[in-house]
């Protein structure tokens, strides 16, 4: 297993413009107040494994610093990317914090069942950047965090592993997987 870190770099210009203000399938945002009008000319937004993923050139838009939008979070840039990741290793949580320093005691349990289990693993920390963990939640239909992936499938959050765990399904997941 190659050991790789995915690393997201935002691009801050453009990024606080902006602050969330619900963030279900789709991303509302606001613009706010006495930001001035910016390009992102970030072209190396997102690296993994030497490939680059560019969101392309941002612009703040509209005069109107009230004006409210709508993105979509999951770009189809994003989406290959995350396609790659996925199916990049066997076992792949994305989560908050690191195998080595979990940022929430969901993460921290899974963790620790894959830890028990011997099983390789790829840790990304979701909370490096707001719109991957944004285009994570539509990428998977899934809102919340550790999000596993097994054999480049998504498996399901911290309830759903540890169930598995205690049944035995997630053991027998995991065999199949290394297996293949």
């Amino acid at each position: 297993m190659a050991a790789f870190r995915w690393q997201f770099a935002a691009c801050p210009s453009t990024l606080s413009d902006y602050s969330p203000v619900s963030t279900p399938t789709l991303a509302w945002v606001r613009r706010r107040q006495n930001q001035g009008h910016r390009n992102c000319n970030s072209t190396n937004i997102k690296t993994f494994h030497g490939l680059s993923y560019s969101g392309g050139s941002s612009t703040c838009a509209g005069r109107n610093r009230s004006s409210v939008r709508c993105f979509s979070a999951l770009t189809p840039e994003l989406k290959t990317t995350l396609d790659k990741v996925v199916t990049s290793d066997k076992v792949v949580v994305f989560m908050k914090g690191t195998r080595d320093f979990p940022q929430c005691g969901f993460s921290n349990t899974v963790v620790q069942i894959l830890k028990s289990l011997n099983v390789p693993f790829e840790t990304i920390n979701i909370l490096e950047n707001e719109l991957l963990r944004l285009g994570l939640k539509e990428y998977s239909s899934w809102p919340t965090f550790p999000q596993i992936y097994i054999d480049g499938e998504f498996f399901g959050g911290c309830d759903i592993t540890v169930e598995a765990y205690k049944s035995g399904e997630l053991q027998e997941v995991l065999e199949k997987a290394m297996c293949s």
